[in-house]
């Protein structure tokens, strides 16, 4: 056993050691491997905010209440405190005609024309939170006619369709990535395939010579399958550095667009288990693209 792991240990370190030695080459090849990780790595975390973004917005849904103009202050605060022992309704807010009126002076530029007017035209407003366990369409819509048949109610509007549809986008996408993600591993698996065929062909002579002394195909493939992993790890760890780096470089104003829209701040980046999964499959893409290669080549290479 312990000879096993000392020649497998003496292949790696030998096949980093022949990387070392053309350090152009090699940094030319994990970078290109590199770019083709990122970007799906890129893609995924885009996606997977978005995702992390709806989640957050299903969780707001909010339905508004119309009252009827004949509704008085005091009707709509006792409509209020009905609304807040209800069995479905996390919490409630009344928006009074004076503050709507306000809020829309101030928001909708057109303060001097509504002075103008000889009454207040907007309603009473109640903003209603359903409870967090009430996540599905269903469920709310059913809220929403119970809330609609009020006789306060003149209005009530839910907006999810907009959410329907971003969610219905978000699907798309992630099928997307994985489509990307797929053309992508097999640039990666063909690049290091052949690059490692360019390598075989340098090194031909001394694989003939090590046939002709009793080699077997798998120990002369042994160090070129550690080659491949060492392009591939390095390349997933050139490429977890380029989607870190963008990310730092974009968080700030993520975070500002985020706070402006939802009142938080919550970038995701790629966590310790997407970090290790993204290493882990590039290195075996690139000792699947190696072995590719050598199943083909070195049954070609036979001595004379």
């Amino acid at each position: 056993m312990k000879g096993f792991f000392m020649v497998h240990l003496q292949a790696l370190l030998f096949s980093l050691g022949q990387q070392l030695r053309t350090p152009f080459s090699s940094l030319l090849t994990i970078a290109v491997l590199s770019i083709s990780i990122a970007l799906s790595g890129a893609f995924y975390l885009a996606v997977k905010n978005i995702t992390h973004l709806t989640g957050h917005l299903e969780t707001s849904n909010q339905i508004t209440l119309f009252l009827g103009q004949q509704v008085s202050d005091q009707d709509g605060r006792w409509l209020l405190t009905r609304l807040e022992k209800h069995r479905s309704i996390q919490s409630t807010r009344l928006i009074t005609k004076t503050e709507g009126l306000k809020d829309f002076e101030q928001f909708s530029g057109f303060g001097d024309a509504l002075k103008a007017l000889s009454r207040n035209p907007l309603p009473m407003v109640i903003q209603v939170f359903p409870r967090l366990n009430l996540t599905t369409p269903q469920q709310l819509q059913q809220l929403l006619d119970e809330l609609k048949a009020l006789p306060e109610v003149a209005v009530a509007k839910i907006d999810m369709q907009w959410v329907q549809r971003l969610k219905a986008i978000i699907v798309l996408a992630e099928r997307g990535v994985l489509v990307l993600a797929s053309i992508l591993a097999f640039a990666v698996i063909f690049i290091t395939g052949n690059t490692i065929r360019l390598e075989l062909q340098n090194r031909q002579e001394e694989v003939v010579i090590a046939k002709l002394v009793g080699a077997t195909n798998g120990f002369i493939a042994r160090p070129f399958l550690y080659s491949g992993f060492w392009y591939g790890l390095l390349a997933g760890l050139l490429a977890w550095l380029m989607i870190t780096g963008l990310m730092a470089l974009l968080q700030s104003p993520m975070e500002q667009l985020m706070t402006l829209y939802l009142g938080y701040q919550e970038v995701v980046f790629l966590s310790v288990l997407d970090s290790v999964i993204l290493l882990v499959v590039s290195a075996v893409l690139g000792v699947l693209g190696s072995w590719g290669v050598l199943v083909s080549q070195l049954s070609r290479l036979t001595p004379e």
